[in-house]
């Protein structure tokens, strides 16, 4: 009869579980806010029933738990035009300044299952910048990545997706973009052209590219000060003079060092351009 699990870990064992999946598997979670990772960390061992030895004994023996663990910790709620007038403003006040750029590299990190992703790759569509640009999609979680890859989404979803869309100041139709089969929807070839998904940690990995705009938004509140820290000089160092940074509606810039190496484009929905 399996066991019900009575474990309420403590921040010492969640430190303990932190540092063992990072020596057994390399995932480096040290940076992850601490009261949201417990609550997810629980809820694991909630729904699996196990209680500390349990969840130790899996991150040492079975590298498939690794996968599993860190599909479940790391946030991963997305969906195509989410904040419409974001984009909106990246419509009006980001996108004629690109216009200025032979070639167009854009950065989405920590892009979960790719909406958002492919939700710019259609407003570059519509502002004729497509043929010219480039969009790396990146992510920590490789099972979700797979899922941006097959750009196959459960179609129910795309009413509240085109009233997202429809609300960006735009005159098209989102209809236009994907091709609809019985219960889902495939994002159309000519959207999936110029987009490059694959794994990368903000915590660890360092930069791969240089960019001219840099979107990572709603993952950063996740993170601790010193990890965000870290995370905003990888894209200060990531991004081309002039290029721009989009974070989420609660991360900002202002009252950190960096700020002074950029200006404000956008303050209500934390737009902005590197000055120096």
């Amino acid at each position: 009869m399996a066991k019900l699990s009575m474990s309420h870990i403590s921040y010492q064992e969640l430190k303990e579980i932190v540092d063992l999946l990072g020596n057994v598997s390399g995932y480096d979670l040290s940076g992850y806010s601490k009261s949201s990772l417990k609550r997810r960390v629980q809820r694991i061992m909630d729904l699996e029933r196990m209680d500390l030895v349990d969840l130790k004994n899996a991150i040492t023996n079975f590298d498939s738990f690794h996968t599993y663990l860190m599909n479940e910790v790391t946030v991963n709620v997305t969906e195509m035009f989410r904040d419409p007038k974001y984009y909106a403003a990246l419509r009006n006040d980001v996108l004629p300044y690109l216009e200025t750029y032979p070639r167009l590299k854009f950065w989405s990190a920590g892009c979960s299952t790719g909406e958002e992703v492919y939700s710019l790759a259609i407003m570059l569509m519509e502002e004729d910048l497509y043929s010219r640009s480039f969009i790396y999609g990146t992510d920590i979680n490789g099972h979700v990545l797979e899922t941006a890859k097959k750009a196959i989404y459960p179609l129910k979803k795309f009413k509240l997706y085109s009233e997202n869309y429809n609300a960006t100041d735009t005159t098209g139709s989102l209809s236009d973009y994907y091709t609809a089969m019985y219960e889902a929807a495939i994002i159309n070839n000519e959207v999936r052209k110029n987009i490059l998904f694959s794994q990368h940690n903000l915590a660890t990995d360092s930069i791969f590219n240089e960019f001219q705009f840099i979107s990572c938004r709603n993952v950063l509140i996740y993170f601790d000060m010193e990890l965000q820290n870290r995370v905003f000089q990888l894209f200060y160092e990531s991004l081309s003079e002039f290029g721009f940074l989009c974070l989420g509606s609660k991360e900002t810039l202002l009252n950190r060092d960096i700020m002074s190496n950029f200006k404000v484009i956008n303050k209500e929905f934390n737009i902005y351009q590197k000055i120096k």
